[in-house]
């Protein structure tokens, strides 16, 4: 995405700019060709990452919008999740976007995607579909309260991993379990550490086969 789009967005996202000038804008954001600030607005949405209303001349964001006839959606790509320890810092910027068919998402609104690192859930069943290092998991954002045996994205100490989450009774503890070929140990968390769910895993878009 180009570096104006990003700030673009951001704004967006800090700040309503309902009635702000292309050249107010551009200030904003630190361009000072108007033309250029109008030429990147139209882009964002004609990916379907914002919405401008002509009528009040108002701009509102789309984390997953309806991109052109509405045949997909796209995506934002939140970082990457490491399969095995928590490894990979938690990322929050949106790194790109992965468009994909809105017949083919279990889910539209309130998700976003993260790219798996590591074969460490390559045993895991999301609707059939094991997690392979490389393929593009969807997370829906508004699932916070996990269940034991779903397939969750935690954040540890500011690290992103996805797990089995199982909650231990008996011990008052959390377990993220690995599902894997290899025979990898689980995390134990405790109430008192610094952990979060970010999400459940509900879909995987598996990386295409070489060929």
């Amino acid at each position: 995405m180009h570096i104006i789009q990003e700030k673009i967005l951001k704004l967006i996202d800090r700040k309503s700019i309902q009635g702000m000038t292309l050249r107010k804008i551009g200030e904003e954001i630190g361009e000072q060709f108007p033309q250029k600030v109008k030429h990147h607005l139209s882009q964002l949405e004609s990916k379907g990452l914002i919405k401008i209303n002509k009528k009040d001349k108002s701009v509102s964001r789309n984390n997953a919008g309806l991109i052109k006839n509405g045949d997909l959606i796209s995506i934002p790509i939140v970082g990457s999740a490491n399969c095995g320890v928590a490894t990979i810092f938690a990322n929050e910027n949106i790194e790109g976007y992965i468009k994909i068919s809105k017949n083919i998402l279990k889910k539209c609104k309130n998700i976003f995607a993260i790219k798996a690192q590591g074969l460490s859930m390559n045993k895991a069943n999301v609707n059939g579909k094991t997690i392979e290092d490389g393929d593009y998991l969807i997370i829906d954002s508004d699932y916070r309260s996990p269940r034991n045996g779903d397939v969750v994205l935690s954040v540890i100490d500011d690290m992103a991993n996805i797990k089995k989450y199982i909650w231990d009774e008996d011990n008052n503890q959390v377990v993220l379990v690995s599902q894997s070929t290899k025979d990898i140990p689980p995390i134990f968390i405790h109430e008192d550490d610094s952990f979060m769910i970010n999400g459940r895993v509900i879909q995987v878009i598996k990386k295409p086969k070489a060929i």
